[in-house]
């Protein structure tokens, strides 16, 4: 680890503790040569997620365009970015914890879906509008008669 001061590549660790979300480890170090203290974080390496896409090509899952798209959707509501940035981190957990590296585009919309459902549900139509591609009235009204019924239940 080459120090941000002087660029000398031996340092020593003072301090070492996990992050609050047990993700990463937060290390203190002390350059050999300067004494100048820094912060590093240790991540465990992961193979990337892959996105299948409806024309079968594949991405790499992109954490920001799922969240700016939940954004979106919650524009003008009383939804913290926070509430989001956490429905986003389950989303990638979950992909992440499965047994499979690729998830198809459905499956990971369907995912956001239900936490905007849980959210708000304004934004959850808005969302399923853009996502499901509402082509008419009906179509709208389809999704909220539903929403109705499993919120009745």
């Amino acid at each position: 680890m080459k120090c941000p001061y002087c660029s000398y590549t031996e340092s020593k660790v003072t301090d070492s503790r996990p992050t609050e979300d047990d993700l990463k480890i937060r290390r203190r170090r002390e350059c050999v040569r300067c004494g100048g203290r820094f912060t590093t974080y240790e991540i465990i390496e992961t193979a990337p997620i892959i996105v299948l896409k409806k024309d079968n090509s594949r991405q790499i899952f992109n954490r920001d365009k799922l969240l700016n798209g939940m954004l979106r959707a919650c524009e003008k509501r009383p939804v913290s970015v926070e509430m989001l940035e956490k429905a986003v981190d389950e989303i990638e957990f979950a992909c992440a914890s499965s047994a499979s590296r690729e998830i198809s585009s459905e499956a990971l919309g369907e995912m956001a879906l239900q936490r905007l459902k849980d959210i708000d549900e304004v934004a959850y139509v808005r969302f399923a509008s853009v996502y499901r591609e509402f082509s008419d009235v009906e179509s709208f009204l389809s999704e909220l008669q539903h929403l109705l019924n499993h919120r009745n239940q």
